[in-house]
């Protein structure tokens, strides 16, 4: 009989603590002897290029993937456990590939934001949680009132991002924000908030 497979789906807003969480579950399955891979798309290189870095500088070791193709082909078949970070940046091909380790009796943990800067749902992230046996879903602390914070929120030159800017914009500190319902403001949004 095959092991029973699993697909969790970790997500929230910038801050929340996802790469932490992620790097927890990646050590928690070595210490249990398991086989582990983590991902993460090439793409993000905010902190670095081969590692999972969490905000507070917690670091675990990945393997940077151009696409899901180069992820599949990079996957050992002894591996038991597959974390993918920062998945909301991979396409839609990603769902076919988690639900397919995780029939096949494989751990996959997904990690990303559920949302964009806008409130929108970010690339696969509806369809993944959808498909998830497990959804984790992590609050940030709003950095303008101190609530508990669901919103990423993008500043750009100390002013809020416009509806019409640009999905995709990799950075930290710097450019994003988390904020609660009541102190998230976007200029131009097709939503009041």
């Amino acid at each position: 009989m095959k092991p029973l497979g699993k697909l969790t789906v970790v997500c929230g807003s910038m801050f929340a603590g996802k790469s932490e969480e992620l790097i927890r579950l990646a050590r928690r399955s070595l210490y249990a002897k398991r086989k582990v891979q983590v991902f993460k798309p090439s793409v993000d290189k905010r902190y670095d290029e081969t590692n999972v870095v969490s905000h507070m500088g917690v670091s675990h070791a990945a393997v940077p993937v151009n696409s899901v193709q180069e992820l599949k082909s990079k996957l050992a078949p002894d591996t038991e456990v597959i974390l993918i970070e920062e998945v909301q940046f991979f396409d839609e091909s990603i769902i076919d590939l988690a639900v397919e380790l995780a029939d096949h009796g494989k751990e996959v943990i997904c990690v990303g934001l559920d949302q964009d800067f806008r409130r929108q749902p970010f690339g696969p992230m509806p369809k993944l949680l959808a498909a998830a046996d497990e959804v984790v879903k992590l609050r940030a602390i709003c950095m303008k009132c101190g609530g508990p914070a669901s919103h990423t929120y993008r500043v750009i030159d100390g002013r809020p991002a416009h509806w019409d800017d640009p999905i995709i914009l990799i950075g930290a500190t710097e450019s994003y924000e988390a904020r609660c319902r009541n102190c998230f403001k976007l200029l131009g949004s097709k939503r009041k908030a």
